[in-house]
């Protein structure tokens, strides 16, 4: 294990090694990597790395997934922040995609990002986030080619991807967010909306929406261009053609999931 000072926040970094025998998750994640299961070029050789930085709590969260990254955020009872980046480079050789990987750089301060180096003849890197938080913390997310993941948090959240999916779990808060081509799966929990409300959409992608069967909420949601899937009855005036306005039991908080080239489901879970 070592300690470095970066932008002011002590950060503990250990050995993937020992980081491997913590996380199953991230050790599975690495097994597979090295296998060749993430690599869509099969002429150039891939390298494959974890880190784990760990640091001090914080109201809010700021990721930037950059050109190449998705974010998976988990909340959990834990008071600090651990970081696990998971990195891909590609290249002409091992030892040049292993080269690679030691010039990227991962800046916990602010925001949270990699720095590496600039693109070379038939090489590329990536680096993916996988990060523990506090239940209650604010995010802003954003990426550009990679998925979003929340679970179990509750705070205001912003995010955006353009060619990723979005998936919600256990969230509350006030949260918004868009993709542009990708589906959007969110999981209610609970029996009503705690915070102000969640404004989900994607205009390239399906929509699927799991409500526990006492859930209270206003619902809202639609497509342009594709159908509609209800699974369980709903009370509206009209027909429903596009779009689908309802109240679930006593009412609550909006909850608005749509997509314009897609199509929309809502099953109870």
């Amino acid at each position: 294990m070592r300690y470095r000072l970066l932008s002011g926040v002590l950060v503990v970094v250990t050995t993937t090694q020992a980081f491997a025998q913590r996380s199953r998750s991230a050790e599975r994640w690495l097994d597979e990597c090295r296998n060749g299961h993430y690599s869509g070029d099969h002429d150039r050789e891939q390298y494959c790395d974890v880190r784990e930085q760990t640091i001090p709590g914080r109201s809010q969260l700021r990721v930037d997934g950059r050109e190449n990254g998705g974010i998976e955020i988990v909340g959990s009872d834990r008071k600090d922040i651990l970081v696990i980046s998971k990195i891909q480079t590609q290249a002409g050789s091992e030892s040049d995609a292993k080269n690679i990987a030691s010039e990227i750089r991962i800046d916990v301060g602010d925001e949270i990002r990699a720095d590496g180096p600039s693109k070379r003849w038939q090489s590329s890197w990536s680096v993916s986030y996988e990060i523990q938080v506090p239940r209650k913390m604010s995010l802003d997310l954003s990426a550009v080619n990679g998925g979003i993941s929340i679970e179990n948090v509750d705070g205001r959240m912003e995010f955006e991807t353009t060619n990723g999916g979005i998936s919600l779990t256990g969230v509350a808060g006030d949260v918004r967010g868009s993709t542009s081509n990708g589906g959007v799966d969110v999981e209610l929990t609970g029996d009503r909306w705690s915070g102000a409300g969640l404004d989900v959409r994607t205009t390239n992608g399906g929509v699927d929406v799991a409500i526990p069967t006492s859930y209270n909420a206003r619902l809202e949601t639609g497509t342009v261009n594709g159908g509609m899937d209800i699974g369980f009855p709903v009370t509206v005036q009209g027909r429903i053609n596009r779009r689908l306005t309802t109240q679930l039991g006593s009412g609550g908080p909006l909850i608005r999931v749509t997509t314009t080239n897609g199509g929309v489901t809502l099953r109870k879970r």
